[in-house]
Parts: structure tokens; sequence; C-alpha cells
């Protein structure tokens, strides 16, 4: 089931790569590569267009305080697994618009004592609507901001005592964390391809209604716990571009070669 799971978000993520690849307008016997380069803003836009990349490492701070008391934390860092899909669409050399799908990794690390240390995280499927000005034309340097919502499907804690870890789990769709995770993000996106991202999300980390059975009694571990959490990304994206016209300027990337024959359309990824 937790397989079925992940193979059904990389799909999704993935999925507007292979569609592309099969529309192309003109597709005539032999080679026509489709090229998605690491830095290379899209050109030659024409209504909605599709950008690649995600979040890089995700350095996350938090406030977290139980019973008003603060709780000492450490900042995470991570970079796995952080991509997604932007759809965009430009209302003229200096403003556009985009939404997207994202998988993210958050989580927050605190110390309790000096012997107690907990690492939690979740996974998220985020959805962001956002804008961006500056020179979205040719994307040399422009500031974006908006909103996201994301879904929290997976939810991991490890505690460790001692610098020793004593206990693991993992839950899908956990109750643990809110299903739903809303948060507001700035920042900008520069030449080549890098661009710095500050998101910090509106509600609390953990569920306070959550509830299970210890000793026979019923308790709400998180109901006087608040965690606020924020974080800082390195994103990145990549462009489509065309290949014959370009491959001079561009050598790494990956690019799709689509041919066809009596049976239709076939499509290979070559990664160079």
């Amino acid at each position: 089931m937790k397989r079925k799971l992940s193979h059904a978000l990389l799909t999704l993520l993935f999925a507007p790569l292979c569609l592309w690849a099969q529309q192309e307008d003109t597709v005539k016997p032999g080679r026509v590569w489709i090229k998605h380069t690491f830095g290379e803003y899209p050109q030659h836009k024409k209504g909605i267009y599709t950008s690649w990349g995600g979040n890089g490492g995700l350095l996350s701070f938090a406030n977290v305080k139980d019973n008003n008391v603060h709780i000492r934390n450490i900042p995470r860092f991570t970079v796995f697994f952080n991509v997604g899909t932007n759809f965009n669409y430009d209302l003229g050399n200096s403003f556009g618009l985009f939404t997207g799908i994202n998988i993210k990794n958050i989580g927050l690390i605190t110390k309790e004592n000096d012997s107690i240390k907990l690492k939690r995280r979740v996974y998220t499927l985020g959805v962001p609507v956002g804008f961006k000005i500056g020179d979205v034309k040719k994307g040399r340097f422009f500031f974006f901001g908006g909103a996201e919502c994301d879904l929290a499907f997976n939810y991991k804690e490890k505690q460790f005592q001692d610098g020793m870890k004593k206990k693991k789990f993992n839950e899908w769709f956990s109750d643990r964390t809110p299903l739903l995770m809303p948060s507001v993000f700035a920042g900008i996106r520069t030449f080549p391809g890098f661009g710095l991202k500050v998101q910090y999300y509106l509600n609390d980390f953990f569920n306070h209604d959550f509830s299970q059975t210890v000793g026979g009694a019923k308790v709400k571990p998180y109901e006087q716990l608040d965690a606020k959490l924020l974080f800082v990304t390195l994103s990145y994206d990549f462009g489509r571009m065309d290949y014959y016209k370009d491959r001079k300027r561009h050598r790494h990337g990956f690019r799709y070669n689509t041919t066809q024959d009596k049976k239709g359309k076939h499509t290979e990824v070559e990664i160079y």
C-alpha cells in the first residue's frame, strides 16, 4: 500500500513531462528533441507553460512551546525529497502568475532535556498560487510571492536517548498533524536557475485534538504543545529549450527523443 501511494504521487508530479513529449506540434519520422536544461528559463512562451524543479535543501526553524514554556529546538536541514512542477502564465514582460504541485519534507527537532531528542517530520503534497514581478520574460531576476496549501500524507517520528535511537515509527495520513497545512511564501529568482525562498506555516505543526491511549488512559500529547514552522530554501528549476538550436550553449540536462512509425509515437529519455 505504501509503495502504491508513493508511486502514485511521483506519477502525478512527473506526468506533465511525458504529456508534453507526446504533444509536440509536428512529429516527423526521425528525431525531434525536447531538451530540459538546468538554469534555463523557458523561452518562446505562449499561454500556459511548465517549469520543473522544486526546493533544494530546506533549512527549517521552529518556535516550540509546551504549556507556554519554550522548548529547545535545533534547526533541521534536509535535501530529500523535495521536487515539484510549476504551471506559469505571464501577463506581460514584468508580471506573471503561477501554480503547481510540490512534494516537501518538513519537520522539526526538539530537545526536551540533555538526554532526550525528538525528530519529527511530515511529507506534504502542496499546491502553491503565486505571482512574479520582474524580468519574467527571460527569468534573469524577479521577485515572487504567494500562498500554498499542503496535504500532509506521511508522518515520521524518531526518539533518541543519549544519542542512541530508541524509537521510530511512521504513519500514513496521520492524525498527529493537521491534514491541511496552509502557508505563505516570498522569494527571489535569479540567473542561472537558482532562487531563495522563505516559507511560513500559518497553523500549528501538531494537531492539538490528537488523542491516544496510554496505560489505559486517554491522553492528548500535543494539547499544550505549540510549534510554528518556518523554512528557508534554495530553489532551482529546469527550462524547456530547443535542443538543436541551443545545444552548443547548453551541455547538461535531459531531453526527449520523439519518433513516429506505423505503430504511432514513441518517446525516449536521454540524460547527458
